[in-house]
């Protein structure tokens, strides 16, 4: 079976499909992914002998320039993202037995999937990606939600308008061209027929919604065996567990004030730090301090007292895998629910708003190295499901719906 993946984003939209190719290649199946060609990328499936179609262009310029995308920017962007999807999955899909899709919404990757008379599946990172009367959507760019409005059925309304009005045009551009129906339902069509939900359900739960075809796996995570770096290792050695302090790939200001306060905050409390330098190239010093590039976090999150972090859904899912106490300090899109989802589960403290005060960092440091918390992350991290891409290629390579 050959399997075509694509995404379009941040690193932490590329890895799950990474962790997906790479169960699929350990079950006998081809993997091939779509997405854009940073060398990070590049390197990562490649590590896994995973072959990377570029999609587009790099996306780390166009994030951490001079000019980052704005509100305004996104038709533009979905307009072009739409066309360059459905061109190189196309064309690179040739021969495959399925696409899944993935990151911002694949609406092109869907329509290249139907010309080639293959099954086409969505893949969600978080559940406010997927409609429900019984949770609330995720913002997007477009129509903001009405103030003061509850009724979530409501708020799904919104949310088709924004898709139709940002992908629609494009894509029906495209089905005219070869000689297809218009699309009303902009996010019907783009989300399939049994969309897959990448995340642990403790920890980002479907809600018990009995008409909903998604299916729930668990986070994809990439089978990583790699070692620490000795001169990690030595640090780790020479002292109590230290906290973790990383943006991912927020490239952000705010990414950069969040980190300065967690380190005050850090050693206000008498501990040691590892900084992951990240997209914003996050720079603390000091002889407390070890700051690290790529890692593998598998690895080094057990290691910690303490994950800080931006709410991304795989490093959540990875700090909460490892048992260790979180603090959250969102930036953007789904961020503001991994912090919540943190603090409900008694796991750490999420902030509310991107750039903390050292006080508020401080109290979210008490909370999250306090002993309760530690025991309720240790019980938490125990029950988190960590083979999820292997359920999903299972399913893939299976043709199971359900």
């Amino acid at each position: 079976m050959r399997v075509l993946m694509t995404t379009f984003g941040s690193r932490g939209d590329v890895e799950p499909i990474a962790g997906l190719a790479a169960e699929l290649r350990a079950q006998g199946d081809e993997a091939v992914v779509c997405a854009p060609p940073d060398e990070e990328f590049a390197r990562r499936l490649g590590g896994l002998g995973v072959e990377l179609v570029p999609l587009g262009e790099p996306v780390r310029p166009k994030i951490s320039g001079d000019r980052p995308p704005s509100l305004a920017d996104a038709p533009r962007i979905a307009s072009g993202l739409v066309d360059v999807q459905y061109e190189t999955v196309l064309r690179a899909g040739a021969g495959c037995d399925a696409v899944v899709g993935a990151g911002l919404p694949p609406a092109g990757a869907a329509l290249a999937a139907e010309r080639l008379g293959v099954p086409y599946r969505f893949a969600a990172y978080v559940p406010g990606a997927l409609p429900s009367p019984l949770h609330r959507p995720l913002p997007r760019p477009g129509k903001p939600f009405p103030e003061g409005e509850s009724d979530n059925r409501a708020l799904w309304e919104v949310d088709a308008e924004n898709l139709r009005f940002l992908y629609g045009p494009a894509l029906n551009a495209h089905r005219a061209e070869v000689g297809l129906g218009e699309v009303e339902d902009v996010r019907g069509y783009l989300l399939g027929d049994g969309p897959l939900l990448a995340t642990d359900p403790l920890l980002g739960p479907w809600p018990e919604d009995a008409a909903s075809p998604v299916v729930q796996t668990g986070a994809w995570f990439v089978p990583d065996e790699r070692p620490l770096p000795d001169d990690l290792e030595a640090f780790l050695d020479a002292g109590e567990p230290p906290v973790y302090i990383g943006f991912g790939s927020m490239p952000f200001q705010s990414g950069k004030d969040a980190a300065a306060a967690a380190a005050a905050a850090v050693r206000a409390h008498g501990r040691r730090i590892v900084v992951s330098r990240g997209w914003a190239e996050l720079g603390v010093s000091g002889p407390d301090c070890f700051a690290v590039g790529e890692s593998n976090h598998r690895k080094l999150f057990p290691r910690m007292a303490a994950v800080v972090h931006h709410g991304g859904a795989g490093t959540t899912h990875k700090a909460a895998a490892a048992g260790v106490p979180q603090v959250v300090v969102p930036q953007i899109a789904d961020q503001p629910y991994w912090a919540g989802r943190v603090a409900a589960l008694g796991i750490g403290a999420g902030h509310d708003g991107p750039v903390p005060t050292f006080d508020a960092m401080a109290a979210a440091l008490e909370t999250a190295l306090a002993p309760a918390t530690q025991a309720c992350a240790a019980e938490v991290g125990a029950g988190i499901v960590t083979d999820g891409a292997a359920r999903a290629a299972r399913l893939l390579s299976e043709g199971d719906r359900r």
